[in-house]
């Protein structure tokens, strides 16, 4: 299994933009689908955006349409979240996970490569 960090977070303010980062080691990283969800306090984990092997193939959940951007280099073993108008209800840890299915790497139950999560804090 491929193994994942994720970094980029922070604390912001509300129409502040940040981009994440999930880099990926120990296995070919071109082999997995990448999906990034997050997780608010008290709530549970939900799917925001996917990529495919390649970097084509992007879907994103209705809370990330219009605002976030997924996108993938391959040479870095890295893709990215690119977060634009944050608002409060941002505010959530972010995760990214890995999985060689792109239907599986959608569920926030996907039993595939998880990283730690960074931290996004949106402040109004």
């Amino acid at each position: 299994q491929v193994h994942l960090v994720e970094s980029g977070g922070g604390l912001v303010q509300a129409g502040d933009s940040l981009r994440l980062s999930c880099t990926g080691s120990g296995s070919t990283f071109s082999n997995y689908a990448i999906a990034w969800h997050r997780q608010a306090a008290g709530k549970e984990r939900e799917f925001l955006a996917v990529i495919g092997w390649e970097g084509g193939r992007m879907f994103y959940a209705d809370p990330a349409k219009g605002r976030f951007t997924v996108s993938r280099d391959n040479a870095r073993n890295t893709v990215y979240l690119q977060m634009n108008d944050l608002k409060p209800e941002d505010t959530a840890t972010y995760y990214c996970a890995a999985d060689p299915s792109y239907n599986q790497v959608i569920s926030p139950f996907n039993r595939g490569s998880w990283g730690q999560g960074t931290q996004v804090t949106v402040s109004a």
